[in-house]
């Protein structure tokens, strides 16, 4: 499959999917002994967004924002208040056995594996709930354990693993029944640099030889600058932003840069249009400007005119920056 093609398929459709929860009021008073009065919370409001096969989408929001509560209706273990959800041309919640077969789910802070037993005899389990052929069993285990690195540690309890380990060994068994649909909630919560490089690294690979279709929630916007290709953004139960990420970065109504090391003081005495202000800082100077109006090219062409330049940095806005804008918003 080209890049092209991929995303062309929908396997995802949500249109107008809202969830509301009835919880128990404190604050209200109840005047019938022994009954508590309630308010409805709505953790999801009528949000809609179609991914297409092969996609690699972040999908993501402040605490609250109504994530979870998101990917669970997709992975069928909750229905919708309202609105409709088609995951693989399924109803979820209606077809939760068809849906597991083909979806497949790490949540960061609840764990798939059989905290007392050792790793591969939860593998093991899982070929015969899924009915893995063995052919497709041995296959895919001997590669993610390859990839992930784990079969120092494939016979130890998983109440013995690191945080790390267990998290690499949650990704490889959320993928022996290949799926054509990854569900990642906050895969990388807590993990030291070098794990959450090798978890990013193996999200990519099924992505692109599996054309695995992602779909990854995380507070960790690293995660997303380095495996998505798409962002869907919501806050308060709502979808605020839906685009690829660099068409958000291009749209971002906020200042670029252009740093210059230069070998003599600046003056800050350069008028160019389109460059909004000048700022020196720690033996840089820095031109700021707003991308549709001013090509870094010609700022960097009017600098060399002036100064001796010994160092050129040019800056984008930063996924956390663009995203903290739109919190603020």
């Amino acid at each position: 499959m080209e890049r092209t093609e991929i995303g062309m398929n929908k396997i995802i459709k949500v249109s107008n999917l809202s969830r509301d929860y009835s919880v128990a009021d404190k604050k209200a008073r109840s005047f019938v002994p022994g009954k508590r009065s309630h308010k409805t919370i709505s953790a999801v409001k009528s949000i809609s967004f179609e991914i297409g096969e092969g996609e690699t989408v972040g999908f993501i929001g402040p605490n609250g924002a109504g994530k979870s509560t998101t990917i669970k209706m997709l992975a069928g273990i909750l229905h919708p208040t309202q609105g409709s959800v088609e995951v693989l041309g399924r109803e979820p919640y209606k077809c939760r056995r068809e849906n597991a077969k083909d979806i497949g789910v790490v949540f960061g802070q609840k764990s798939q594996l059989w905290w007392d037993l050792p790793v591969i005899d939860t593998y093991t389990l899982l070929k015969r709930i899924y009915k893995i052929p063995d052919e497709i069993y041995s296959r895919n285990l001997d590669s993610y354990v390859e990839c992930l690195q784990i079969r120092d540690f494939l016979n130890q309890p998983v109440r013995q693993l690191s945080l790390g380990q267990r998290m690499r060994a949650e990704l490889c068994a959320a993928l022996l029944h290949d799926p054509k649909l990854l569900f990642l909630d906050e895969p990388t919560i807590g993990l030291d640099i070098v794990v959450k490089k090798q978890i990013r690294e193996m999200i990519r690979k099924i992505n692109r030889e599996r054309k695995t279709t992602v779909l990854l929630t995380t507070h960790d916007l690293r995660d997303v600058e380095e495996v998505c290709e798409r962002m869907i953004l919501i806050n308060h139960g709502q979808l605020i932003v839906d685009g690829e990420l660099k068409e958000v970065r291009k749209n971002f109504e906020g200042l670029h840069s252009v740093e210059f090391l230069c070998k003599i003081p600046f003056r800050n005495d350069i008028e160019l249009p389109g460059v909004e202000k000048w700022k020196s800082d720690k033996g840089y100077f820095a031109a700021f400007y707003k991308n549709e109006e001013i090509l870094p090219t010609e700022i960097i062409e009017t600098v060399l005119k002036s100064y001796l330049v010994e160092d050129i940095r040019i800056k984008e806005p930063t996924i956390e920056e663009i995203v903290e804008k739109y919190y603020r918003e």
